[in-house]
């Protein structure tokens, strides 16, 4: 086996903290280090984490207080914007300090490790739009996200002020999100709020869940219209944490039909022909940030989300 300690790298050293006393090694680098559990997992195999000297496996349990020396993997060169034609991505509007698009099925926000499929960004290049310089050199104009398997409205800025402007009204929640879902089942009571913190899932990479100490998230649902098997809700985002209404309402055991990944019931996702989670951002209302007046952009279903609708309804 060889080790990066041997060949040298980005090496710390440190006493394990109470807090993870009786953690599996893998889980508790991750922890530290911010790595997720595959690439934890993997330095531990290469010998690249050693507990008081010596090579442990993944599933040793550390003890507060003893010596743990790791040396991290040097960091990867970030993804870069490659201009692209996007079937499907529609302009619905812009000006000198936004873009306005309907992002479909199958394209991430931005580049990112691993993805190689088509981005918000490389479509908006690909057609001549000059987004804003500021943030990560792979995310910039970005102010918000959506997942890759979620269509809708989204917003990227184009401009320095309108980057700066966006941002901040995010972050203090004076951006109203609503998205319309359909979920497995009824939710009891028909309109309420969802107030459970969320972080990453403690066993699956890809995954989120509701853990306890994980960050603030606060979902409102307002039920639509209710078929015998599921639910069309309007849903108004307070936070905006990764996969916030799939976890939600997959914790409250009525996940997306078609969610696979948190639980939706396959034989009805292949009755609707559903091939990911019927989730959609139906609108985005904020204040212009150039000009200060209250914009409202809505998305209509795409036409796989409104066949399993009609499917519901007949």
């Amino acid at each position: 086996m060889t080790s990066a300690f041997a060949a040298g790298g980005d090496h710390r050293s440190l006493p394990v903290p109470d807090g993870l006393d009786g953690m599996r090694l893998d889980q508790a680098v991750s922890r530290l280090f911010g790595l997720s559990r595959t690439a934890a997992a993997a330095l531990v195999d290469a010998g690249d984490a050693l507990v008081d000297g010596t090579v442990r496996p993944n599933s040793h349990k550390v003890k507060a207080g003893s010596w743990l020396e790791v040396t991290l993997p040097a960091p990867a060169a970030p993804p870069t914007v490659v201009p692209q034609a996007v079937p499907g991505l529609d302009v619905v509007y812009a000006d000198d300090d936004i873009v306005v698009v309907d992002k479909p099925v199958g394209v991430a926000a931005h580049p990112s490790p691993g993805w190689t499929g088509p981005t918000v960004i490389g479509g908006l290049a690909g057609i001549g739009h000059r987004i804003s310089t500021s943030g990560a050199a792979e995310r910039q104009g970005v102010v918000h996200r959506l997942d890759v398997g979620t269509t809708g409205i989204m917003v990227v800025a184009k401009s320095e002020q309108a980057y700066t402007a966006l941002k901040r009204a995010f972050k203090y929640r004076e951006v109203e999100k609503r998205y319309h879902a359909v979920v497995q089942g009824h939710p009891d009571p028909l309109r309420g709020t969802i107030d459970a913190p969320i972080d990453r899932h403690p066993h699956h990479d890809y995954r989120w869940a509701v853990v306890s100490g994980g960050k603030p998230s606060i979902t409102h649902y307002d039920t639509l219209e209710a078929f015998p098997a599921a639910s069309l809700l309007d849903v108004r985002l307070e936070t905006g944490r990764t996969h916030q209404i799939r976890v939600h309402f997959s914790t409250l055991r009525h996940p997306c039909v078609g969610d696979l990944t948190y639980g939706a019931d396959p034989s009805l996702s292949a009755r609707l022909g559903l091939s990911r989670q019927w989730l959609h951002a139906r609108s985005l209302s904020f204040a212009h940030p150039r000009t200060g007046d209250e914009v409202t952009f809505v998305s209509e279903y795409p036409d796989d989300l409104a066949r399993a609708l009609e499917i519901l309804r007949d």
